[in-house]
């Protein structure tokens, strides 16, 4: 089981992907801005960040960048789950230092194969 911090300001994306990551049998945190995730890395260990991009405050590339500049934080992988699904935003994720990007609308299957490569049940 993993500690799997999740990030999102939408209540029914956050209560979609809070299912899905308990479903899959790990403890689920939870945080709805830029702000309170970096607060909540200071003070907990995770072993995933599936974070949003659109935050209020602080944005999700701020908290990547933030999160690199670290070495507590550095480690974790975070995984992009965002609405930007325009060409060249995938690899514009990938290059600010996530290790993988999940688009929304969620895709069941995919949401499911991408958690499995970076945590075990």
């Amino acid at each position: 089981m993993a500690n799997i911090l999740i990030v999102e300001n939408d209540p029914l994306n956050m209560e979609l992907a809070v299912k899905l990551v308990e479903i899959e049998g790990h403890e689920v945190f939870q945080a709805i801005d830029g702000e309170k995730t970096l607060s909540m890395v200071k003070e907990s260990s995770f072993d995933l960040i599936l974070l949003d991009i659109k935050l209020s405050g602080i944005n999700g590339i701020e908290v990547l960048a933030k999160l690199q500049e670290e070495t507590a934080t550095a480690a974790i992988p975070v995984i992009v789950v965002t609405a930007y699904a325009m060409r060249g935003d995938r690899e514009r994720f990938l290059n600010a230092g996530c290790v993988d990007y999940i688009s929304k609308p969620i895709d069941l299957v995919e949401f499911r194969k991408t958690l499995a490569k970076y945590v075990e049940k």
